[in-house]
């Protein structure tokens, strides 16, 4: 197996499943769908089933048996090894202590929000503003839910995270539609069109 595949970001969120419980392909790949809206886009059944097969070669985790629910095919249970847990707490603790550059597409785009002129770049922002609140509301609300049903708030500090990260994003989006329309933000004058020399000939 390349050793790309234990590059791969997800490895660290599968030992981190695996931690939790041990779990075949099939069921880590719902969960990491269902906890994490960039997993949901990126990981696929077979780039999934590559870094499980990648990790076992590892010897970082290890077949357990095999189940069966209802009519559907037999599933290979993987736990984690001794060895899994300990490249988990590696990772973990490099990934929390260093800062990374991510590249986002809206970091992309707003390199060249000048584009859209004033009039543009104030409604794409304030759309997105919306977006970004109503968006924060409804994960406040599943993580209070959370909460009182008595999740612990170690389990779910990520979604604290997710939800700073989104408040702080729309506080900075707000602000910089404050200083388009206040003019503090100001876009440069469009450079003059060439002027077409006359031809002597004609």
């Amino acid at each position: 197996m390349p050793r790309r595949a234990l590059d791969n970001p997800i490895v660290t969120a599968v030992l981190g499943l695996l931690l939790e419980q041990p779990s075949h392909p099939h069921r880590m790949l719902a969960e990491l769908r269902e906890r994490s809206a960039h997993h949901a886009a990126a990981v696929t059944r077979g780039t999934l089933y590559n870094t499980v097969a990648a990790l076992v070669g590892a010897g970082w985790v290890e077949e357990q048996g095999r189940q069966r629910e209802g009519n559907r095919p037999e599933r290979t249970v993987y736990a984690l090894t001794a060895a899994g847990r300990a490249e988990l707490v590696r990772r973990l603790d490099a990934e929390i202590r260093t800062p990374q550059r991510e590249f986002s597409a809206f970091l992309g785009a707003v390199s060249y929000v000048g584009a859209l002129g004033p009039r543009g770049a104030a409604e794409a922002l304030a759309e997105r503003g919306r977006r970004l609140r109503r968006r924060t509301a409804e994960d406040e609300a599943r993580l209070a839910a959370a909460l009182a049903a008595g999740v612990p708030r170690l389990y779910v500090v990520e979604a604290e995270y997710a939800i700073g990260l989104a408040r702080a994003e729309a506080a900075w989006v707000e602000g910089v539609i404050d200083d388009i329309r206040s003019g503090a933000l100001a876009w440069p004058a469009p450079a003059p069109a060439p002027v077409e020399e006359e031809d002597p000939s004609a």
